[in-house]
């Protein structure tokens, strides 16, 4: 083909990207339009909107018999939803569960699924069903030329282009779809509240959406479980269309065992089970002794959670599972729905209303003037037949003897073609029945009607009247109590690891090598347990196995080890770098066990320290946080508990036999650091370990210091201790010749 050759069909091709994106365009919009979204108007979808309308052709009105679910479906995929059987049938399974709709659309009956598994419902050929009785709210004015046809799918007939709902639909049952770039979530609401807030708006136009919610309290879903989230939040979720809420379990005390009666909306029992029994399994419930379901068709959710003992706080167990289980769950709310413009939006509660209520006026405008129609028609019949009626002779005759008595009968009597087309439709034997009088009775009732619907029709007023009495009567027949009660709740937190641990008195020893191992009770003597050759004791602290093991190590950082699962002191322990991240050559220097808020002594040889607390030496890493700061030359000093720090006095000792006491108050309280000086000693002297501080010791007016030097012991009495009171941070008095050389200090 050469260069000038034009291209056949020139005209029909176009780029990938164009096409591609006019393609992608037109799916998006009609998942949008024909698929995911509900029309404002009606609050259905078009595949529910389809089987609604299949099921009212088919006769299936409340009160007429069963048919099989198969036969709606095949109307509907055959007529109006070219789609699969399968879709078709689990659209209407979810209109005719009590547990999915507020007020179901359809009445089924046989297996059409339970709350604990929705899909478990039988096959389409076993199933049968008609429309709820509540249906009425959508169809009784559908052939009262109240909405717009459009041509189905094949153009072989026609379907409504939507339902004319005489409720807010879009909020009473809620929807849930997901389209292309959009999705909607409505959460379903009371009809009674819905109704009151609407027929508000229509009386007071200007009222906004905080004005509504004093009618509307918020969802109301087909489950009694309880709605949490506060009112304001769902205030804001109202006035901006968007937002989440919370539903929760509903649960009381029923002889010492835990009774859950009530679940979140689409929440599975058997589901609870299985995520309460998988906790008990991995020993995160040891409050729990047994779980039981007791669900029955009286009770179709009782779920019972047996406690250990009475002594068990079942509030704190329902917590916890609160905000670990299903038996609270959030739930998204967007409104989002095609507007009478049909294009897809966001809308705040007072524009929802807003819309319905104009698609409402212009409905009961259109079923007004149909019907008005109607009586103008048959008025202008009935003035036709009256002319036959008293000329009923002439009239036989023109029709015996003309070729086109039509014709005649329009000329003669001055009908118009519709009266004489009646007049000739008209049995003979009906024309013998016929009586004046019931002619005029009828033109009569006729004519008043005819008024009555014109006073409406011209009055924007009456019109809103009649409106308002159709949504009062449409509540007053098919609403009912609300049955999700709206409770502020305190949020839920679960367990911390600490309160699931049972509190047991262990004991934590640590060798000399650095092994750590934990024994039962506060009676052991550590130093008698076995040790690896070559190591022996080196510290040990006593706690409860749910307290965490706080450890110091020579380089001033601090760590913590969960204790309850500490290797047992029968053994010889593991080595505590399997669980710490120690810095090279640094070993631990000391141990605690207690409260965060125990006040612990924090200090360095070079006698500098501050007063700490164990909640700040508590670090999550594994290579813990620096705690103490440490001048050049100087060693950590063993951490010391700190029982009463008001009434405390510190004793300093260095090795050179100085010994300086002072009230423990009179250090700083710090998170971290280097601390005040305690005793003053050269830091040429700690730099080159001429002289440090040999030991520290807490001591009250009750204890004495006993003093250990070689051989020899002196033991001071806290009486005797007046000589070496002095100021923080002096350098202390030196302790009689002999006991200049100190190995050790003791509390007695």
């Amino acid at each position: 083909m050469s260069e000038h050759t034009p291209i056949p069909f020139a005209d029909e091709q176009q780029s990938l990207k164009d096409f591609t994106e006019k393609a992608y365009l037109n799916y998006s919009m009609y998942v949008i339009l024909d698929r995911a979204l509900p029309h404002v108007g009606d609050g259905l979808k078009p595949v529910q909107r389809r089987i609604v309308y299949a099921m009212s052709e088919l006769g299936l009105k409340a009160s007429a018999k069963f048919k099989k679910s198969a036969r709606t479906v095949g109307d509907v995929i055959g007529k109006f939803h070219p789609h699969g059987d399968g879709a078709a049938y689990e659209a209407m399974v979810l209109m005719a569960q009590p547990f999915s709709y507020r007020y179901p659309l359809i009445e089924g009956q046989g297996n059409w699924g339970s709350q604990d598994d929705p899909k478990s419902f039988a096959a389409m050929r076993y199933t049968e069903s008609r429309l709820h009785k509540y249906t009425e709210v959508l169809l009784s004015e559908l052939g009262q030329g109240t909405v717009d046809w459009l041509p189905n799918f094949d153009g072989t007939m026609d379907e409504p282009k939507v339902l004319p709902a005489r409720v807010p639909n879009i909020l009473l049952n809620g929807t849930t779809g997901i389209a292309v770039g959009m999705a909607t979530d409505i959460p379903p609401h009371n009809l009674r509240e819905v109704v009151s807030a609407t027929v508000h708006l229509l009386e007071n136009p200007g009222a906004t959406t905080r004005d509504l919610c004093e009618f509307i309290q918020g969802p109301d879903m087909p489950t009694d479980a309880e709605i949490i989230t506060p009112k304001a939040d769902l205030l804001k979720i109202y006035e901006s269309g968007r937002g989440s809420m919370k539903m929760r379990a509903r649960w009381q005390k029923e002889d010492g065992d835990i009774v859950i009666e009530a679940l979140p909306h689409q929440v599975s029992g058997n589901k609870i089970l299985e995520q309460i029994a998988a906790q008990m399994q991995a020993k995160k419930l040891p409050m729990v002794a047994d779980l039981r379901d007791e669900s029955d068709h009286e009770n179709p959710t009782r779920l019972v959670i047996v406690p250990r003992s009475n002594r068990v706080d079942m509030a704190a167990i329902m917590n916890h599972l609160f905000a670990t289980t299903d038996l609270e769950r959030s739930y998204r709310i967007n409104l989002n729905v095609i507007g009478l413009d049909g294009r897809p939006g966001v809308k705040t509660l007072q524009q929802m209303l807003h819309d319905w209520l104009s698609f409402r006026m212009v409905t009961v405008r259109r079923r007004l003037q149909h019907r008005l129609d109607a009586v103008e028609r048959r008025l202008h019949l009935l003035d036709g037949l009256l002319v036959a009626f008293l000329n009923l002779d002439e009239v036989i005759h023109i029709i015996r003897t003309e070729d086109e008595p039509k014709k005649e009968l329009i000329k003669r009597f001055q009908l118009s073609e519709d009266q004489a087309n009646y007049i000739l439709d008209t049995r003979l034997r009906q024309l013998a029945r016929l009586e004046e009088m019931k002619i005029r009775g009828e033109q009569d009732d006729l004519s008043k009607e005819r008024d009555e619907l014109s006073k409406i029709l011209g009055s924007a007023r009456r019109l809103k009247t009649l409106i308002r009495k159709e949504l009062l009567e449409a509540a007053k027949e098919y609403g009912d109590d609300r049955r999700s009660p709206i409770v502020e709740r305190e949020e839920a937190q679960a367990f911390s690891e600490t309160e699931l641990i049972s509190s047991e008195p262990v004991t934590v020893v640590l060798s000399e090598k650095g092994w750590i191992r934990s024994a039962k009770g506060h009676d052991i003597d550590p130093s008698s347990l076995s040790y690896k050759a070559g190591d022996s004791f080196k510290a040990a602290t006593k706690g409860k196995s749910s307290q965490n093991t706080l450890l110091l190590d020579s380089t001033g950082r601090s760590y913590a080890i969960t204790t309850h699962n500490l290797p047992s002191a029968r053994g010889q322990g593991e080595p505590v770098t399997g669980r710490l991240n120690l810095p090279s050559g640094a070993v631990v220097e000391g141990m605690l066990m207690g409260d965060d808020k125990q006040r612990v002594l924090l200090a360095s040889d070079a006698g500098y320290g501050f007063i700490g607390t164990l909640g700040d030496m508590f670090s999550k890493n594994r290579a813990g946080k620096t705690m103490l700061s440490l001048p050049k030359g100087a060693r950590v000093l063993p951490p010391q508990l700190i029982e009463d720090v008001a009434n405390a006095s510190l004793a300093a000792i260095s090795n050179e036999g100085r010994l300086l006491v002072f009230p423990v108050t009179e250090l700083p309280e710090l998170a971290r650091g280097k601390g005040n000086k305690i005793i003053n000693i050269p830091s040429a002297r700690v730099q080159s370990r001429e002289e440090y501080v040999i030991a520290l010791a807490i001591l009250s007016q009750s204890q004495a210091l006993r003093i250990v030097s070689g051989k020899r012991h002196l033991t001071l009495k806290y009486k005797d201790l007046e000589h070496y009171v002095g100021e923080r941070g002096r350098r202390g008095n030196k302790l009689p010749r002999g006991f200049q050389k100190v190995d050790s200090v003791e509390i007695e």
